[in-house]
């Protein structure tokens, strides 16, 4: 693509809405790219009975939806899915496409890149415009000891992967309107060499960690396995869920996948626990959106203590401990 527009995409992933709000988030960053760039912030969406997941979108902040509904479409199939995508961004030269990072967005969006000869960055975790209208794409490298922010000058559309619960969703509008372009499905799609003989939707899992009100964080100063298992239980006694640093996964007391920061997930929860955390750069990037946090930690001057709304000067274990006392003690009476 010689030459781009000014229009910011979202790729509209409805697929588990009501859990992944990463395309609502999308929206909402990307109404601010769009603004910096002057253009419409557009959503393009594939799939059948397509007309709930449109007005929501018009009601998160879309200028327009670009909208292909038909019967084939109700299932992900990555070629048709890509080549669509790939052809409408040939014919409308959006200046910048985001992707939600999810296992099916990842997919998507690199094989669209590579189609449209332009670059991809993987994992954002922000975004911006510079003054030459460029996308300034911020990603951790080296396992996440740093931050890149990477600039591609010379290929368009910029492209770019981002984590669920990196930026905040708009409040839904209901009174917001917007275009629509209901758009007619290409002649000559090429049957898929790989094709969806049946599905089946798996039992509902555990509150993402992205979405969970209450999150209760466990760093190095829980000491061993043993112990950081007591975090688990004060969770479940709040109705929350379990996060760690990257010690804490490192030394495999919990599992990778509840591991926040640069690295990891970007949470937000109502309320953030946070036990023997020292408060590594790392670590406090993933949790910056956290609106009230309480931090145990043994040492008064870590950053975590200077971060929380509360902080103890305890042992973290025994602190645990001691709540989850109180908390089946007020749950017996």
């Amino acid at each position: 693509m010689d030459k781009a527009g000014r229009d910011v995409w979202v790729f509209g992933d409805y697929r588990n809405y009501f859990q992944n709000r990463v395309t609502l988030q999308l929206l909402a960053r990307g109404r601010e790219l769009a603004a910096a760039l002057g253009g419409e912030l557009c959503v393009l969406v594939l799939g059948h009975e397509l007309g709930q997941w449109v007005e929501e979108y018009v009601a998160h902040g879309a200028d327009r939806v670009l909208a292909l509904d038909h019967p084939c479409l109700r299932a992900y199939q990555s070629e048709t899915y890509t080549r669509l995508l790939v052809d409408l961004a040939l014919a409308r030269q959006p200046r910048v496409i985001l992707v939600g990072a999810t296992s099916f967005g990842r997919e998507l969006a690199a094989r669209a890149a590579k189609r449209l000869h332009t670059g991809l960055t993987a994992d954002c975790v922000e975004l911006a415009v510079n003054d030459q209208g460029l996308l300034v794409q911020t990603a951790p490298g080296f396992g996440g000891n740093l931050l890149a922010e990477i600039v591609i000058p010379r290929h368009f559309p910029q492209m770019a992967t981002v984590r669920p619960g990196t930026f905040q969703e708009l409040p839904h509008d209901y009174e917001r309107q917007a275009p629509v372009e209901w758009l007619p499905l290409p002649a000559g799609l090429k049957p898929e060499r790989v094709r969806l003989l049946k599905s089946e939707r798996l039992p509902p899992r555990e509150q993402a960690l992205e979405n969970a009100p209450v999150v209760v964080c466990g760093g190095r100063g829980m000491a061993s396995k043993k112990k950081f298992r007591n975090l688990q239980e004060l969770a479940r006694l709040l109705g929350g869920q379990v996060a760690a640093t990257r010690p804490a996964v490192y030394a495999r007391w919990s599992e990778e996948g509840t591991l926040v920061g640069q690295a990891g997930r970007q949470i937000k929860p109502q309320v953030l626990f946070s036990f023997g955390v020292s408060g590594a750069i790392q670590h406090t990037a993933g949790i910056s959106g956290a609106p009230f946090i309480v931090a145990v930690n043994k040492n008064p001057g870590a950053v975590m203590m200077q971060m929380a709304d509360v902080g103890l000067v305890a042992d973290a274990n025994q602190t645990c401990l001691a709540l989850i006392r109180e908390l089946k003690k007020r749950l017996r009476s």
